[in-house]
């Protein structure tokens, strides 16, 4: 019962890692809402924490929509009377492509997405938390936003902005008791990633092969790092990355 008296909020929270940070919350005591443009897949969620007598909450959400997070927020009070903790998890992954093959559009999209969806759910949920006394942000970047990588430009710029703009909002908002911190997940089993490795079995062999714990990680393997910066025992964690990787592979 770590997180036991929370309301959590999760975006992206409908399968993979969201899904893991959801699950994981709710059995530790948190109220969870779960926020996702993936209907169906976000119900299941909702329905398994609540079949196991968890308080929990399926909300539509959009992280490139101003009104779809002021709405989120509003209704998160509104069911359940405050915001605690906001893990903004919704992203587009990698796609492989160096700067000469990234178009335009997919370099707006997935800024969009990666970067000011995490903006967005930050700037509504701080006045909540600001209400509630404090609260806790974390932000998933990933390992290539700390190093980079030889192809996937756009993703790793993305991921790299995460990871400034958390610092950033962990000074402005610190002495408010509002709490801002990245995770900076390696190559993890999810349905995001299986179209780089997943179902390339020579690639996830490599990957494997390189990296020093010989596995990729799971969800959970990454969900409680989540839990740790969700809850009061990382009460004195702000604008730090936790880097959850294995050491993989730059590449």
């Amino acid at each position: 019962m770590r997180l036991e008296g929370k309301v959590a909020l999760v975006s992206g929270g409908a399968r993979g890692l969201g899904a893991a940070d959801a699950l994981l919350f709710a059995r530790e005591g948190a109220k969870v809402v779960i926020g996702d443009v993936l209907e169906v897949e976000g119900r299941e969620v909702e329905a398994q924490i609540s079949g196991t007598g968890g308080d929990v909450l399926f909300l539509r959400l959009d992280v490139t929509s101003e009104a779809d997070w002021q709405r989120a927020i509003e209704a998160t009070v509104g069911h359940f009377g405050k915001l605690d903790i906001l893990v903004n998890n919704a992203g587009l992954g990698r796609d492989g492509k160096g700067v000469e093959e990234t178009t335009e559009d997919w370099w707006d999209r997935i800024l969009e997405v990666n970067v000011k969806g995490v903006f967005l759910g930050t700037k509504y949920a701080i006045p909540e938390m600001r209400k509630a006394g404090g609260g806790s942000i974390i932000n998933i970047s990933s390992i290539m936003g700390l190093v980079g990588s030889a192809r996937n430009t756009s993703y790793d710029a993305s991921k790299g902005a995460v990871r400034l703009f958390t610092k950033s909002a962990a000074i402005q908002y610190g002495r408010e008791g509002i709490r801002v911190n990245s995770v900076h997940p390696g190559f993890t089993d999810t349905p995001g990633t299986a179209p780089g490795f997943g179902t390339n079995l020579e690639r996830r062999a490599a990957l494997t092969g390189a990296t020093p714990l010989g596995r990729i990680a799971t969800p959970e393997d990454i969900a409680y790092g989540v839990l740790f910066l969700a809850s009061d025992e990382s009460s004195f964690m702000t604008g730090s990355e936790l880097v959850i990787d294995g050491v993989p592979p730059s590449d």
